[in-house]
């Protein structure tokens, strides 16, 4: 399973926009994935902390997560995920402490190391073309980039193509019934419990009929046959 966790009280209280979500979510769709869930949260230590465990406690499951990995006291992400992740064990990492001397010579950067304090065995993520400098992942699993979305997307591509290689795109048939809902409940209620359907009801009484999946062909064609029955037109959307 996929989650996207974005922190950023700013995104909550309307003074910063959100997009991370839809630029996640149309990467993965290209590479044949999708999101099981997305989640904007405030900058708060305790919320973060049980978002990062319940992610964790999920076999195998992915985060990416997006902001709170700067130095000022608002950023907790890299302290947080430690706690979650490493049981609060952290280091510098020196590639990215070299970095920081390199690109501010004959500073005093030591608080500027903070950006550098990691949980144990992370490893950096690179791709930042405006400042260079690193987000970090721990176990080729949970992702942590910057807020900022020309530093974070980059990030999001070297992820992708380093972790999630082109799958094949899950089946997806969809019709537009010329009915309520109501008025298909039973043939909705006899598919399979395992088959990925949805239904999106629209305010002129027609709903949009979705189902995805390895048998997606053989179930959009029986709620076909049963809408003929039934007497209720449609017509096919994308096939």
């Amino acid at each position: 399973m996929i989650f996207a966790v974005i922190i950023g009280t700013e995104i909550l209280n309307a003074r910063r926009e959100d997009s991370h979500f839809k630029f996640l979510r149309d990467k993965l769709i290209e590479r044949g994935y999708e999101l099981n869930g997305s989640f904007i949260i405030k900058d708060d230590t305790e919320l973060m902390q049980k978002t990062f465990n319940m992610i964790k406690e999920i076999p195998d499951s992915k985060m990416f997560c997006f902001g709170g990995i700067g130095a000022t006291p608002d950023d907790y992400t890299r302290d947080i995920s430690a706690k979650v992740f490493t049981k609060n064990k952290m280091k510098f990492d020196k590639e990215f402490k070299k970095l920081i001397d390199n690109k501010f010579p004959n500073e005093d950067n030591t608080k500027k190391y903070n950006l550098a304090y990691w949980p144990v065995n992370s490893n950096p993520i690179r791709n930042n073309p405006i400042n260079g400098f690193f987000g970090f992942e721990i176990e080729q699993r949970f992702f942590f980039m910057p807020g900022f979305p020309q530093m974070a997307h980059p990030m999001v591509e070297e992820i992708l193509d380093k972790y999630f290689p082109p799958i094949a795109k899950k089946e997806r048939y969809s019709l537009l019934a010329y009915a309520k809902e109501s008025e298909m409940l039973d043939i909705m209620n006899a598919l399979p419990k395992d088959v990925e359907f949805s239904t999106l009801p629209k305010l002129d009484y027609t709903s949009e009929i979705s189902i995805a999946g390895e048998n997606a062909k053989k179930w959009i064609e029986f709620f076909e046959k049963e809408l003929e029955r039934k007497g209720i037109n449609y017509k096919i959307i994308d096939k």
